[in-house]
């Protein structure tokens, strides 16, 4: 079960589409706000450790890793370029505008 931390991260302060780094109960985390939703996943590549931090979203809110251009979807984490590799997600929630992460 997961136990919902806060962040340092407020709702109404984050910018649709960009990345928040943040470490949180030792785990580097990203959070974006896309679609009025908060979607936090780990920041680091599965396949082979690059940074997110230089990644993007493409055209269709896919995460892009800045290495080898793996996709991954932000809701669940599948990797949608085929290649087998599961983009860790957290889920989050927002209590009186203050983005809360679940970690396990």
């Amino acid at each position: 079960m997961y136990q919902f931390l806060s962040t340092s991260l407020l709702w109404d302060e984050l910018i649709e589409g960009e990345f928040e780094s943040l470490k949180l109960a030792d785990k580097q985390l990203i959070v974006v706000k896309k679609n009025n939703q908060a979607h936090a996943f780990a920041a680091t590549c599965p396949h082979a450790g690059a940074s997110f931090c230089e990644g993007w979203l493409d055209a269709h809110d896919r995460l892009v890793c800045p290495l080898h251009k793996y996709r991954f979807d932000i809701v669940n984490g599948r990797n949608t370029t085929g290649e087998g590799y599961k983009l860790k997600i957290y889920p989050t929630k927002i209590e009186e505008n203050i983005i809360f992460i679940g970690i396990w």
